[in-house]
C-alpha cells in the first residue's frame, strides 16, 4: 500500500517533529563547515527558525499516519526573511525546505514546492523566490527542474558564503 503524502500548515502538536525533520535534513552539510562550532551554530539556527514570528506560513508534509516528512517556511518579503530590505523582494520567499533523509525520493519536496507556488498564487504575487547555498547541488537541481531561474541581482553573502537566489514566475 502506498502512503499518501499531504501538505498541511504547521500545527503546534507537530512543532517538535518538524524541528527534528529540519535538523536531520540539514545534517548532510556538516562537511561544508571548517569548524564544528560553525556547524553546530548552523543547526541551532535551523532548529530555532520555527520560532521566528516573521514567518508567514510553515508548510508540513505528512503521511496519512501523521508522520512529518518534510517542511518549508514562507516569508512575505526579504526584510522578514533575512532582515534585508535592500534586496527589494516584496513577494513570497521560501526558506529552509527540508525533507527527512528517510523520506527522500518520494516527491515530498516537489509537493512542498507546489504548495508554496500555490500560496504565492493565492497572494496574487507575480513571483516566488528562494535562496540556497552554492553547495546545495541536489536542491539547486530540483529547483531548476521545477522551473526556478537564477535571479543574480538578489544574491547576497553570509560571512564568506554566497547565498544564491532563484525565482519562479507565477502565472
Amino acid at each position: 500500500m502506498v502512503n499518501t503524502i499531504f501538505i498541511d500548515t504547521l500545527l503546534e502538536q507537530d512543532k517538535d517533529a518538524t524541528r527534528e525533520v529540519l535538523v536531520e535534513s540539514y545534517k548532510q552539510y556538516k562537511e561544508k563547515f571548517d569548524k564544528i562550532e560553525d556547524y553546530n551554530e548552523y543547526l541551532e539556527q535551523i532548529s530555532n527558525s520555527l520560532d521566528n514570528p516573521a514567518i508567514a506560513k510553515v508548510l508540513v508534509a505528512k503521511e496519512q499516519e501523521g508522520n512529518v516528512l518534510g517542511t518549508l517556511q514562507i516569508y512575505l518579503n526579504s526584510s522578514d526573511a533575512y532582515g534585508k530590505p535592500e534586496l527589494d523582494i516584496n513577494a513570497p520567499i521560501v526558506r529552509l525546505l527540508g525533507v527527512h533523509p528517510n523520506a527522500r525520493g518520494k516527491g515530498v519536496a516537489r509537493k512542498l514546492i507546489q504548495a508554496s507556488i500555490d500560496f504565492a498564487s493565492d497572494q496574487r504575487s507575480p513571483h516566488l523566490y528562494l535562496h540556497t547555498g552554492e553547495f546545495m547541488k541536489d536542491a539547486i537541481r530540483l529547483y531548476e527542474t521545477y522551473g526556478f531561474e537564477r535571479s543574480y541581482d538578489k544574491d547576497f553573502k553570509v560571512e564568506e558564503r554566497n547565498v544564491i537566489c532563484y525565482r519562479i514566475d507565477i502565472e
